[in-house]
């Protein structure tokens, strides 16, 4: 059996992660109000909320320059993906994160670009509308991600005695996120700790290469 390249390999795992993303995305776009939380069990909940910045719900910056610096960032992984689809030497894990890398962002850009006009926002508990007569809620490239994964794995009180942080209630884990979200750092982490060697190894002798 012939094996697959890594263009292909990458375009499947691309497909596949943008597809899940987007599904789980709409679905709850029009299945729940903003706000809005299922307790799957005790350590998994979904929580249907927006955010206008980054990962995680972070913040940086204008919308604006967010989304183009998210088009940016995606078209540099394609434009990677591109080049080495037919090298041989590379370890097919690293090709399988770089694409992960690239789904996260396109999934996360499809939102921003696309979302204020496909949807509108009614206030909760009225569930939003794929397509409205009305028209969407923002203009082209101002949408926002929708987000809706929290683990939040464990939760106590810190002592009274502990300065600053005493008496407060912690949630271990607070963060909601979306598929896009899992796939950008769970990848970038892989390539961190696994693929670390590879990248200096490509870097040095791309060096090597413009001295002779």
């Amino acid at each position: 059996m012939k094996k697959i390249s890594n263009g292909w390999l990458a375009t499947i795992i691309i497909a596949i992660i943008i597809i899940l993303d987007q599904a789980s995305k709409i679905y709850v776009k029009t299945h729940f109000f903003l706000g809005e939380q299922v307790d799957v069990t005790s350590w998994f909940k979904i929580l249907f909320i927006e955010n206008n910045g980054m990962a995680y719900g972070m913040e940086l910056g204008s919308k604006m320059v967010l989304t183009w610096l998210r088009i940016i960032f995606s078209g540099l992984f394609i434009w990677y993906l591109v080049k080495i689809r037919r090298r041989t030497d590379l370890p097919r894990g690293f090709v399988v994160c770089v694409a992960m890398i690239t789904a996260g962002a396109i999934g996360n850009v499809i939102d921003c670009i696309a979302y204020g006009q496909l949807f509108n926002d009614p206030a909760p508990p009225e569930v939003a509308q794929l397509l409205p007569s009305e028209g969407g809620y923002a203009s082209l490239f101002n949408g926002k991600v929708v987000d809706m994964l929290q683990f939040p794995l464990a939760e106590w009180d810190w002592p009274e005695w502990m300065p600053w942080i005493g008496g407060k209630h912690y949630l271990f884990f607070q963060p909601i996120f979306n598929v896009a979200d899992a796939c950008l750092t769970t990848s970038i982490a892989a390539i961190i700790i696994f693929y670390n060697k590879l990248l200096l190894a490509d870097k040095k002798e791309k060096e090597l290469s413009v001295e002779s």
